[in-house]
């Protein structure tokens, strides 16, 4: 069908609006479609996985096979359980960079063919999650581990079913239900790091709990504080509220960076139980897991940056060593009831990620190689997220179902005494001697606490707390063989409020005082008797503290949606068959500055209201069994994020960048089209080949908005055009024995280009209607997006057993992560993945006839992969965020009784 004829008919398909169950066709198999399973693929096969999704699971009948991402009337990608445990990937973001198109950006963020997170959206058992990271729209999926995963499907056609919110696609976890026996699962495992264990690296100490992920409460605000974040004034620096304040922020605690020579091992221990009780002919069922992980990882870091386009010329040349001790804790609750064809699933989640991060860095800036700087940071980053959701399927009678669901999730992100402090000294060559007067300071680190120049002091308390309430209902009726029409609603509800309350410390007085104080480390420097020296006779010497960017410190946005559609799925004749819908969607979407000292601000409140009509099609044609064509065209759309609409500058600890909103902002709209053929030529193997186009009209892209500082912000480019074409293949060859080997590759290209006109404008707080070619240069691809994206595994595997030998390879092509400003000259910032290879091995173990022992041992990135950030200029390349990634090596055992 050539293009114009298929968009004349996703047109016409607006009207239609019979309902159809988001569901695989049903149709009395016949024999001479489905063949027996000989007793070797008998033994092999793998039951169905469970995928819950918006309007229903995928139900697989009828006279294709169990292949799900056969028998789904979208193009999908399903990963089962047993698929995710042959990744031997810890958490699932890892598993899904296995999945063709995927690739997994920085700490968990899934991009789908190279389009950012905004493109891509994360549903746990077809309901949406928030994210608890301020800068990303959705949750980084290495919050859950695969443990508590059943399956994970991957959609990256739009059906109606789903929300609008859809660029790249969606993926949907499915968490595990009743269990078809009792089980009683415990694991262990460690893992070695060739970068970190058993390395130099630092830490501070906290809380004696911090190994836990909790703190004891030694990080709880002082009285004094919490007094003041409440009354709505703005502290006075000098003033005795501002004394006693100061005097509780830094101590020796949270302020103090020790070394420590030998980092311990990575460790982490599990916990899964189920099982099942009749209740005449129901059955009830309970599913419990619970996980813990201690893991180290130090890098040593090169950070540049020029004002210029000199790569001599250095704004910033640091060497920046950073550990992190992450610490996460999860668990799972899960109940169920089935009788008869109706269920019920009532499933918990309980996530718990914290990072305690410590790190020196020094260098030069501002070209001068004179002068050194230390900086010396502290942090603790936690992040939680609980998530309740019910879900029913009832059978009404005869061909009629009812799906409900209904969920409520909280996300938090709680960051107190993230401290940062500067070190200047003037002249190195001096050296700093064990006794020396003033004059001699200039050999030593000194901070003078003058706001940056000679020395600074600052800590953060940043919060952000999001409540996600969501419903939805899901109408189906069979009208006949092949036949299926549904209608359903969703609503959904985001509420959230983040803050960020920043304290400067600074010292006034005689000159000589303040080098003298600014010699000694923080936590001495800081006691609470420094902040009232001023008052001491012939000593002139004080420290203030002050609020800064209180203006935009705190923020409330909600997103309030409401959707309907109709779809229609039927068979036009024995060989095609169609999947069409249509979706409305009204969105309200606020994002607005709550003042903290009773003042206005300048800073616009963004207020979107806008509605959709969202159409889909798909048509599928089957050649002979086993081999079918799929095209598909819809239209979706994207918001900006929260935080990309508060004009208020946020560091990102991870990047090493600041960021800054916009709240002009606006939606974008995508149209999407794609085309796949598909052959299943045996069981469990499959090749596809497809194509896919997306134009995106005023995608929303990242810029920089100073050269000096890399602050990025954002705006709305005119337009955007992306297309490109993947393949997959996965084929077993039997060998000896019992013994098979499997390869499994994927490729995907992908290609993105910019559109700027010379008469397009952008909308940008303090610059309405600006050109968009001061922003954004024609051609130029859109951020996160890898040309190339390859995954390879090569395994043997036991038939009927648990034994398994399994070789990754991945590899990502250079993608731009942060966009150079148009009018300065300079070029994008570029990540460049490269290539990586894995080896895992799974072997199972059977003790007597109850107790099933499997082993895991897997070395990640063998060659020793680093990560790369750069800017390549014409007098050469600076080293944005580089530094070298540590082998892994990891052993662990699980017993299952």
């Amino acid at each position: 069908m050539t293009k114009p004829r298929l968009i004349s008919l996703l047109l016409l398909s607006t009207s239609m609006l019979v309902p159809s169950l988001a569901r695989a066709q049903e149709s009395a198999p016949t024999a001479d479609t489905i063949a027996e399973p000989s007793a070797s693929e008998a033994q092999t096969e793998e039951e169905a996985p469970d995928v819950s999704i918006p309007g229903g699971e995928i139900v697989v009948t009828g006279r294709r096979t169990i292949n799900v991402q056969q028998t789904a009337p979208q193009v999908v990608s399903v990963l089962s359980s047993a698929e995710i445990a042959r990744t031997g990937e810890g958490d699932i973001a890892g598993a899904l960079g296995r999945v063709t198109g995927l690739s997994v950006v920085g700490n968990g963020y899934v991009y789908v063919r190279g389009l950012g997170d905004r493109y891509s959206l994360a549903l746990l058992n077809g309901s949406p999650l928030p994210s608890p990271e301020p800068l990303k729209r959705v949750v980084p999926l290495d919050l859950f581990p695969t443990s508590l995963v059943a399956s994970s499907l991957v959609q990256k056609s739009y059906s109606v079913n789903f929300p609008g919110e859809f660029g790249g696609g969606v993926i949907n976890l499915t968490t595990k239900a009743i269990p078809t026996e009792s089980f009683l699962t415990i694991g262990g495992g460690v893992e070695w790091d060739s970068e970190t264990t058993n390395k130099f690296g630092y830490t501070y100490y906290g809380s004696r709990t911090d190994w836990t992920g909790y703190d004891n409460g030694n990080r709880n605000k002082s009285l004094e504080l919490k007094e003041y974040l409440g009354s709505g004034t703005l502290l006075d620096g000098s003033s005795d509220q501002a004394k006693a304040i100061g005097s509780t922020l830094i101590n020796s605690r949270n302020g103090l960076v020790q070394s420590w020579d030998r980092l311990p091992a990575n460790f982490s221990a599990s916990l899964s139980a189920g099982t099942y009780l009749d209740i005449g002919e129901a059955r009830l069922g309970v599913i419990g897991a619970a996980g813990y992980s201690n893991k180290w990882k130090t890098r040593d870091i090169i950070q540049q940056r020029v004002a210029g386009l000199d790569a001599d010329q250095f704004a910033r040349d640091f060497r920046n060593v950073v550990t992190d001790n992450q610490v996460v804790a999860n668990a799972l609750l899960g109940m169920g009831l089935e009788w008869g064809e109706n269920k019920l699933r009532w499933t918990n989640v309980y996530i718990h990620d914290t990072v305690k991060r410590a790190g020196i860095r020094t260098g030069h800036q501002d070209n001068n190689d004179v002068v050194d700087y230390l900086y010396q940071d502290t942090g603790w980053y936690e992040r939680q997220l609980i998530n309740s959701q019910l879900v029913g399927e009832f059978k009404m009678g005869g061909d009629t179902e009812l799906d409900v669901r209904g969920g409520y999730a909280n996300s938090k992100r709680d960051a107190p005494y993230e401290i940062g402090f500067q070190y200047v000294r003037t002249n190195p060559g001096a050296g700093c001697p064990d006794e020396l007067n003033v004059s001699e300071v200039g050999g030593c680190f000194v901070n003078r606490l003058d706001g940056g120049s000679q020395g600074d002091a600052n800590v953060t308390f940043s919060n952000l707390d999001e409540d996600v309430w969501s419903a939805g209902a899901d109408l189906s009726h069979r009208f006949g063989p092949g036949w299926t029409g549904s209608v359903g609603y969703a609503y959904q509800l985001n509420d959230r409020r983040s803050s960020r309350r920043a304290f400067q410390l600074r010292a006034a007085g005689d000159t000589n005082l303040v080098s003298a104080f600014g010699l000694l480390r923080p936590d001495v420097l800081f006691q609470p008797g420094t902040f009232y020296l001023g008052d001491v006779a012939g000593v002139n010497y004080t420290v203030l503290t002050n609020e800064v960017d209180f203006a935009g410190a705190v923020f409330d946005a909600s997103l309030n949606n409401h959707a309907w559609y109709a779809k229609l799925a039927g068979q036009l004749t024995d060989l095609l068959s169609f999947d069409i819908g249509v979706r409305w969607e009204y969105a309200h979407q606020v994002a607005e500055v709550v003042p903290v000292t009773g003042t206005t601000t300048s800073i616009p409140d963004t207020d979107l209201k806008n509605e959709y009509w969202l159409p889909a099609l798909t048509l599928t044609y089957e050649i002979e069994p086993g081999m079918q064509v799929r095209l598909n065209a819809s239209k979706t759309i994207a918001r900006p994020q929260f935080r990309e609409l508060l004009f208020q500058t946020y560091f990102d600890p991870d990047s090493n960048r600041s960021y800054r909103g916009n709240p002009l902002l606006r939606d974008s709209e995508l149209y999407n089209a794609e085309g796949r053929f598909e052959w299943y030529f045996d069981r469990d193997q499959r090749l596809s080949v497809g194509a896919f186009f997306k134009r995106l009209d005023k995608p929303i892209e990242s810029y920089v908005t100073d050269v000096n500082l890399f602050v990025t912000s954002y705006a709305n480019a005119p337009k955007a055009d992306l297309y490109g074409a993947e393949v997959e293949l996965q084929k077993y060859f039997d060998l000896f024995a019992d013994r098979r080997l499997l390869l499994s590759a994927n490729y995907t290209f992908t290609k993105s280009e910019i559109k700027v006109g010379p008469g397009d404008t952008t909308d940008v707080f303090g610059a309405v209607n600006s050109p968009a070619s001061a922003y954004f240069i024609d051609g130029s691809p859109l951020t996160g997006q890898s040309e190339h994206i390859a995954n390879v595994q090569i395994g043997l595997e036991q038939r009927g057993g648990l034994s398994q030998q399994t070789f990754l390879f991945n590899y990502a092509s250079r993608r731009a992560v942060s966009r150079g400003l148009a009018n300065s000259g300079q070029p994008d910032i570029f990540e460049h993945p490269g290539l990586t290879i894995d080896f895992v091995v799974r072997q199972g173990i059977m003790l007597g006839e109850d107790k099933e022992i499997e082993l895991k041992a897997e070395a990640r990135n063998i060659t020793g992969r680093k990560h790369e950030e750069y800017q390549q200029f014409e007098t050469g390349r600076i080293e944005v965020n580089t530094y070298d990634v540590g082998r892994t090596f990891s052993l662990s055992a699980s017993v299952k009784f």
